[in-house]
């Protein structure tokens, strides 16, 4: 019988005589899509998907409705009348079923080639099990004659996403299974002289694939041919571990054992390998002091990992019986974080567990002198389990063979210390049985298969000053807890240093504790205080500087320079990909990759996603390196390139927060050294933007500070009057105004009457929100002058309107609506139609002060709407309030909480204390209005904690009174304390 429907390469009907069309790519997909989920029911949705992706049209309905018509003319060729005979109309039955939620296509037994494909290979499986040799070759061959090619062929990308695509891959794994079971089959018949170039073939296409190359290995060895079936082992070998970083699995290396074995005969067992026997269980862990302090977290880990290897019992079975792979356990962590103490910890009280020893070694993966090699360590094992040295073999591979082997019957804990990288000690890893490895690395070996990471951060507090204590005694740190406190922080809980300390106080017992935390000062001599003898911070760190410094690496000598730029110029900040990849003057990409290569060697603390920063010490070390190894010159550029990032980003998320109508003029200069562009920072909504502006702030501000020294004004500038976007929710802390008021003192310096302009305008924005009303007039006054002198329409227009919200805030509508009036003039004039629009919420504004209450609710509500479509929550959360507060004067009470409550969740999501506040307020005083005196108690009281805690004092004295306010009785309350209107901040200005 002939198959009816094939998807074994590109898609084919049949109708048990010829071929049939199936013309048009949808209608081909989405029979593809269909014989998939031959005999279910497939979701429209689905096939929606198939069809279009995510990029669904309009008329997506109407579309697969035509196509599924199409398909059924298809489908009633397969069974309807012969070649050159019309087809019948298919629509109304046939074998595609309409079966809610969707489609079901019919197909019978045998008419699908995959399915038949399978079901032969599962035959195929089954007599492979059974070593019925000629069954496995009889139906793997009538798989095999189905197979036309990658499934699915003519229909990517269909075929190469979702479902479709893990589809394909089961196939086209069972295809690979089944030529392995066959290969099988024709070894165990001796058919192996003539399997060697369909193997040699199958193992050139996939070469990472150890099912072929493990069969050609052994075809070879049959046939005499040792020394080609070694190259094949480590030709494999060599690619597994540059592309995976895994070593061959056990099949591979069984055969390899046969090979070495010499079997004479194909199907004849490799001989037993003499196993090595110690004359005692070697113990060679160094010795422990009586110091080792906290980690009970990391130390229960490490236990409970170590005796889940060699417990009793020991390690599970894996399929066919096979010894389960043990995974290797990585202590990973910075210079002086304290690995090597804490694997010597636990490998001592984990020695009961292994009775056949405990092999130590440092592999000096950062020493000067070099690394020890895996080649010698081998020898050294070997040994140590009692192999003689004339009887190793030259190869190193084949040395870690014998360990391996060595290994398997045994209980044996290797501690391999100081680990450069995964390469450096993959060889020396037991592969089964029940013993372990536990490794100590500066690197993460993320790169080492199947290992169990146990990062190691410096110290906790408590566990410092139980270290200290225990160091140089109790009584002396209990003595001076500012000055012990103060050695604790320049010692960043690192237990190298703290060793170092503790013993420096130890040999000087009349040294006050105050000496020491002196001599400590950051950048003031502490790396060269932390050195004791052959202890020293500074040479730690070095190590691990150097090998990255010194690499042949292209990657890890870029990252060293990252290293030494970030160290010197931005020590104390955390950095993203995008920032250093101004700093570095490469794209985002590679910025990312040296930060990472930095992260992984823990030259840098990767704390959260996207961003590095450095431990304090090693950004002190880092420093000096820079200083010490970058020009003057290349530093002061890379320091301009990163301040122009910081202007652009924090530019771009100002008018992401403000979607402000005029932005400051952009900077005259470039950033020096016509790298990539500039990759900024992309925000979806405003809240995006401020949050991403309060987590930069530290580095904004040191960034104004850092152009005021360069002379750079013009920068200074810029980057305090960027952060109006984050003061529309932050505005309550006062940083932005101390940032204006010190790039004001920088601009006036420079004589910038442009920057001056700009700050004097913003500086208004900040008094306003502060309700600073006299202050906010006077700057005002000032901006207007200065935008005036410019000739600057559109600052006018927005300065003026400013001082009409503040007008309306200090209580005056007939200068609000003068001044709003005049912007709306300016605006006109300039041809600026948002900012008119926009303009509409003081008209609103002043219609509420004067009472015109239907007027205004309708100028709030064309506000809202207008600003709903612009992921504009700190402007609409404001008009929601004002509406929700005009509301409330109408007597329409649900409305008004409606609103209230739209403005509170708003301020809640952005993190917006002030306007939080701001929002309680009227929602308190809505309360009261309607005789609610609980509910008007308790956000009263809500608001009260807010303000205390915030610092809001106007807010504070707001909520006093009203719960002054409210009546002691439950009868009829005094008049609620008149609420504040709008400030001119997150809605008035621009």
């Amino acid at each position: 019988m002939v198959v009816k429907f094939g998807l074994l390469g590109s898609l084919v009907v049949h109708d048990g005589t010829e071929p049939r069309p199936v013309t048009g790519p949808k209608v081909r997909v989405l029979l593809a899509a269909l014989l998939l989920g031959a005999g279910h029911t497939v979701p429209k949705d689905t096939l929606k998907a198939a069809l279009w992706g995510d990029s669904l049209p309009a008329s997506a309905d109407a579309s697969l409705a035509n196509h599924l018509t199409r398909l059924r003319r298809v489908l009633a060729t397969v069974d309807g009348p012969p070649a050159g005979a019309a087809p019948t109309d298919a629509g109304t039955g046939g074998r595609l079923l309409t079966v809610a939620p969707g489609y079901r296509l019919l197909v019978h037994e045998g008419e699908l080639d995959a399915d038949v494909f399978e079901t032969r290979i599962r035959a195929a499986g089954h007599a492979h099990e059974q070593e019925d040799w000629e069954g496995v070759l009889r139906e793997t061959a009538g798989a095999m004659s189905l197979w036309r090619g990658t499934p699915l062929a003519d229909l990517a990308p269909f075929s190469e996403t979702g479902g479709p695509a893990l589809r394909v891959h089961q196939l086209v794994e069972a295809r690979l299974q089944a030529l392995e079971w066959g290969c099988d089959a024709e070894l165990h018949l001796g058919r192996h002289q003539d399997l060697i170039p369909r193997l040699t073939s199958l193992a050139a296409e996939h070469p990472l694939r150890e099912g072929f190359h493990q069969r050609l290995m052994l075809a070879l060895h049959r046939a005499g041919r040792q020394a080609e079936a070694f190259a094949v082992f480590h030709r494999l070998r060599r690619n597994l571990v540059d592309e995976l970083g895994t070593e061959p699995g056990a099949a591979v290396q069984q055969a390899h054992q046969e090979v070495l074995a010499g079997a004479p005969h194909p199907r004849t067992r490799p001989r037993p390998r003499p196993r090595p026997e110690p004359a005692r269980p070697p113990f060679q862990l160094p010795h422990e002091g009586d110091s080792f302090t906290g980690r009970e977290s990391e130390v229960a880990t490490l236990r409970a990992l170590l005796d889940a290897t060699a417990g009793t019992g020991g390690a599970r079975p894996g399929p066919a019986g096979r010894p389960r792979h043990i995974r290797p356990v990585v202590i990973s962590g910075m210079g002086g974080v304290g690995k090597t103490a804490l694997a010597v910890h636990v490998a001592h009280r984990a020695r009961e567990a292994f009775p056949d020893g405990v092999l130590y070694a440092d592999l000096r993966g950062y020493s000067v002198g070099g690394a020890r090699t895996a080649h010698e360590l081998l020898a050294r094992f070997l040994s140590d389990l009692g192999m003689r040295h004339d009887s190793l073999p030259d190869d190193t591979d084949d040395r870690a063979l014998l360990l391996r082997d060595a290994l398997t019957e045994r209980r044996v804990l290797l501690v391999l210390d100081n680990v450069r990288d995964a390469a450096h000690v993959a060889p020396l890893l037991p592969a089964g049985g029940r013993s372990a490895a536990l490794i100590t690395s500066r690197q993460l070996l993320a790169d080492l298969p199947g290992a169990v990471k146990v990062p190691l951060s410096p110290l906790a507090e408590s566990d410092q000053h139980a270290l200290l204590a225990r160091l140089c005694g109790a009584a002396r740190v209990r003595s001076e807890p500012e000055a012990l406190a103060d050695i604790m922080a320049a010692c960043g809980g690192l237990p190298l240093a703290l060793h170092i300390v503790g013993g420096r106080l130890a040999s000087r017992p009349s040294w006050p504790l105050a000496l020491l935390a002196k001599r400590l000062t950051p950048h003031q001599g502490r790396l060269e205080t932390l050195a004791m003898g052959t202890v020293d911070v500074q040479r730690t760190f070095a190590m691990s500087y150097l090998a990255v410094r010194d690499s042949h690496l292209s990657l890890e000598r870029e990252a060293a320079r990252a290293f030494r730029l970030l160290g010197r110029l931005w020590s104390g900040l955390p950095v993203t990909p995008q920032s250093a990849a101004a700093l570095l003057d490469v794209t985002e990409g590679r910025a990312a990759a040296v930060l990472d290569v930095l992260a992984d060697a823990h030259l840098l603390l990767n704390p959260e996603p996207d961003r590095y920063a450095f431990h304090d010490l090693l950004g002190e070390y880092a420093a000096q390196r820079g200083e010490e190894e970058e020009t003057p010159e290349d530093r002061k550029a890379a320091l301009l390139r990163l301040l122009t990032w910081y202007v652009e980003a924090v530019g771009a998320a100002s008018r992401a927060a403000t979607r402000e109508s005029q932005s400051p003029p952009p900077l005259d200069e470039g950033p020096p050294g016509g790298g990539p562009a500039l990759s900024l920072p992309e925000f979806a909504d405003d809240e995006e933007a401020i949050r991403w502006s309060a987590r930069e702030l530290p580095a904004l501000q040191q960034a104004v500070t850092v152009a005021g020294e360069l002379g750079r004004s013009d920068m200074a500038w810029r980057l305090a009057v960027g952060l109006f976007g984050y003061a529309s929710t932050h505005w309550w802390t006062g940083v932005w105004d101390a940032c204006l008021e010190q790039a004001m003192v920088i601009a006036r310096a420079r004589d910038d009457r442009l920057g001056q302009a700009w700050l004097h305008r913003r500086l208004a924005v900040a008094h306003g929100m502060a309700f600073r009303n006299e202050a906010c007039l006077e700057h005002l006054r000032t901006a207007l002058e200065l935008f005036t002198e410019r000739g600057d329409l559109a600052a006018r227009a927005s300065i003026l309107g400013n001082m009409s919200a503040l007008y309306l805030q200090m209580g005056d509508a007939e200068q609000g609506l003068v001044h709003a009036e005049l912007s709306r003039d300016l605006y006109r004039a300039s041809g600026n139609a948002r900012g008119e629009a926009l303009l509409l919420s003081r008209f609103a504004d002043t219609r509420r002060l004067t009472g015109e209450l239907d007027l205004a609710a309708a100028d709030y509500r064309q506000v809202i709407d207008l600003l709903r479509g612009g992921s504009h929550g700190v402007f609409l959360a404001t008009a929601l309030t004002n509406y929700g507060d005009v509301l409330r004067g109408l007597g329409r009470r649900d409305e008004a909480f409606g609103a209230l409550e739209e403005a509170l969740g708003i301020r809640h999501r952005m993190g917006d204390h002030g306007g939080t506040a701001d929002c309680l307020v009227f929602t308190a005083r809505a309360h009261h209005h309607f005789g609610e005196w609980a509910a008007a108690g308790a956000t009263w009281r809500t608001c009260l904690e807010l303000a205390h805690k915030h610092h809001l004092t106007q807010r504070i004295e707001e909520c006093r009174a009203g719960l002054a306010a409210l009546p002691k009785d439950q009868g009829a309350g005094r008049a609620c304390p008149a609420a504040a209107t709008g400030r001119p901040g997150p809605a008035g200005v621009r």
